[in-house]
This record gives structure tokens, C-alpha cells and sequence, in this order.
């Protein structure tokens, strides 16, 4: 049955819907620069459904049970987005359909908005079904580029999918590395410690180096990709906020008091890590504010000083060394705090707890070596503040 009354009002609007999403899924997917636009419709997906999501997670009693649900919600919401996309350009050529006058084939009813949506998803998911047939030269012209773009669409999230998934990969690797370097979680003083035996500072600066190179990549694909940060590690006590605040820290300790140990290296790397976080707080609207309690109080500074002070890496302890330090600090405390509070999770401290091991000394294997491999493990950093 046919039905040529165009509604102008509805295919205006449809084409309105259409260019919202495919101009949102061209800038989140192919576009590969930071986009600062703040009427995005991703923008407002990820305001929604993230705060909603930290709201029931705040719910849950369990820290562990807590953190498992909270480091669902980056796949899911990247799913998710794709989905509201291609229901968005089902909806958008549905309203096209309708507004320009439901001119289809069908048996046995009347043509309706259900009808146009009907057609517009068999299309767009290239079912071709063939019971709902365009009649009119416009009706086939939409039917033809609606099938175009939903094979482009998928095409481009089969590019897309390995591509995230690639990038949160490199993004872990050196996190996992950083274990064995500095202790789980990764803080300033253990990695300090770690690195006082011989030839350590030369190290110390390869480390700071491959940092450098990290925390590049990270401000290139987060910026271009701000769905990555919500992509948690493997183990609780990873993050890569908590592991770049620990570099952080590090290099402001060797800028400001550890003779011979590669300051100038750290100087580039604390630059380009202090200049991922604050562009990151600009791209999640995360003001920057100071924590809430002294990260680093003087009783902790004494504690550091004494234990590195043990293993050759004495710091300078001077009253412009401490006033240069707290200067460093407010330079990126305050991002990586608020990008901590935006992301739900915690920044390291200074010095590793007392009883705190490394993850790789409290797999579920070593319950069954025997006890001479247990105790040679436990001995590889039983060295503790």
C-alpha cells in the first residue's frame, strides 16, 4: 500500500539526528585529535552512564566486588556506544522514510512510522528481507545509502574495537613492568630503593626515559580516545593514574635532591607527564583540586630520607630542596587527585606499606611450591621502609 504525504517537519528532523550521530562517531572513531566541542553526544552519553555507574558501585560493600564492577563499565559503555549510534542512523533514515511520505510496498497494513523504522533496520543491518519495499525514487535512493552506511559503520568498528583494545595493551605492558621496579601499588620511595645497587641511577634515568615515551602515547591515544581511561588493570591494586603519579613523584624527588641520579631526564619526563594529566582533566571537566589529606606529611619525608639515605641514594635535605619539591607537587598534584576522584581510584602513597608484596610474589601458584622456593621468594625484596 502506498502513502504520499510528505511530512517535511519529520525529514528535517531526521536529517538533523543523522548528522549528530555520524558527525559524533566520525570524531570519536576517525578523527584522531582531541575534540573539545562540549555538545557531543558521547560527551553526554559518558556523563550519564559513568555517574550512574559510580553510583551503584558506591552501593557495594565489597572493595574487591566494587572494583570488579567498576572496571566493567569500559568495555560495556564502548558497546554500548556503538550501539546508540547505529540505533541513532536506524531512527534518523526511519524518520526520512516517514517524511517523505512512507512510499513503500507492504501487505496486508497500513504503512506506518513502525513500518519506515521496520524497513530503515532491516536495511542498516543488511537483512534484506524484501517484505517492506521502497517504491518512490527518494525512498530507494535513502534505502541505497542507508545500506552504505551501515556497511561503512561496521567496517569501521571492526577497525576501531582492536585498535582500543591495542592501545589499552601497550598502555599495561610497562604498568606490569613497573612491579618488580617499585613495588604494588608503585610508589616514589620503593622505586627509589630498587634502584640504589650499582650502575641503578643509569637505570633509574632508562626508566625515566621509557616513561617519557609512555606517558606520550598515553596523553596521544587518551586524548583521542578518552574511552581508554576508563579501561581499569588486571589487579586492584594497578592503575595507570596510580603508576604515573609513583614516576611522578620519583622524578620530582630526583629534580630536587638525589645527586648524580639522571635529573635532567627526569625534568622530561615529569614535563610530559604533568602534561598528560592536566590535559586529561581538561577533557573529563575534572577540576583540579588538592587532595585531601598530605600525600606526603613530614614524618613520611623523614622516613624516605633515612631509608634511601641506607642505600646510597641520599636526598638533599635543604630548605630550597623541600620548598622546590612542594612546588613540583602542586604542579601535579592536584590533576592527578581529581583525575583519581573522576575515575574512582586511589593514588599511591610515598613509601609501600610495611607488609605489602609485589604482585608477582602472591600468585595463586606459589601456594603450592614448596617451602625453600617460598623463602627464596619472599627474600627478593623483604628490604621494606
Amino acid at each position: 500500500m502506498l502513502r504520499m504525504i510528505p511530512v517535511p517537519g519529520v525529514f528535517l528532523a531526521g536529517v538533523v539526528v543523522f548528522v549528530v550521530v555520524l558527525w559524533d562517531a566520525f570524531e570519536a572513531i576517525i578523527l584522531p585529535r582531541r575534540v573539545t566541542r562540549k555538545f557531543r553526544l558521547a560527551r553526554f552519553y559518558y556523563i550519564f552512564t559513568w555517574r550512574s555507574w559510580k553510583l551503584y558501585a558506591n552501593l557495594i560493600s565489597s572493595g574487591k566486588t566494587r572494583e570488579t564492577f567498576l572496571g566493567f563499565y569500559g568495555p560495556i559503555s564502548l558497546l554500548f556506544l556503538i550501539g546508540v549510534w547505529a540505533i541513532g542512523l536506524v531512527i534518523a533514515f526511519g524518520m526520512m522514510q516517514y517524511g517523505a511520505g512512507s512510499a513503500v510496498n507492504l501487505s496486508g497494513t497500513n504503512s506506518s512510522l513502525y513500518t519506515d523504522l521496520y524497513l530503515s533496520g532491516t536495511t542498516f543491518f543488511t537483512l534484506g528481507l524484501g517484505d517492506v519495499v521502497p517504491r518512490s525514487g527518494i525512498a530507494r535512493f535513502l534505502v541505497v545509502t542507508e545500506s552504505g552506511f551501515g556497511f561503512g559503520f561496521l567496517a569501521a568498528v571492526i577497525g576501531y574495537l582492536p585498535f582500543i583494545y591495542g592501545a589499552f595493551g601497550n598502555r599495561e605492558s610497562n604498568i606490569v613492568l613497573l612491579d618488580a621496579r617499585a613495588g604494588t601499588p608503585p610508589t616514589a620511595g620503593e622505586l627509589l630503593r630498587r634502584h640504589s645497587y650499582p650502575r641503578g641511577k643509569e637505570a633509574l634515568r632508562e626508566l625515566f626515559k621509557e616513561w617519557e615515551h609512555w606517558s606520550a602515547e598515553l596523553l596521544e591515544s587518551h586524548l583521542s580516545y578518552p574511552v581508554l581511561a576508563y579501561f581499569r588493570s588486571q589487579h586492584d591494586n594497578q592503575s595507570w593514574i596510580g603508576s604515573l603519579t609513583a614516576i611522578l613523584d620519583a622524578c620530582a624527588l630526583t629534580i630536587t635532591g638525589i645527586e648524580g641520579a639522571c635529573a635532567k631526564q627526569a625534568e622530561l619526563t615529569f614535563a610530559i607527564a604533568r602534561h598528560a594529566v592536566a590535559d586529561l582533566c581538561q577533557i573529563f571537566g575534572a577540576a583540579p583540586r588538592s587532595p585531601e589529606t598530605d600525600r606526603l606529611p613530614p614524618e613520611i619525608l623523614h622516613k624516605m630520607r633515612v631509608k634511601l639515605a641506607e642505600h646510597g641514594m641520599a636526598l638533599t635535605e635543604t630548605h630550597e630542596s623541600e620548598k622546590k619539591l612542594l612546588e613540583l607537587r602542586h604542579m601535579y598534584e592536584p590533576y592527578v587527585y581529581a583525575l583519581a576522584v573522576h575515575l574512582s581510584q586511589s593514588l599511591p602513597p610515598w613509601i609501600p606499606d610495611h607488609n605489602s608484596k609485589d604482585n608477582w610474589q602472591t600468585t595463586a601458584w606459589a601456594k603450592s611450591v614448596s617451602p625453600a622456593e617460598k623463602d627464596a621468594i619472599s627474600l627478593v625484596h623483604d628490604d621494606h621502609f
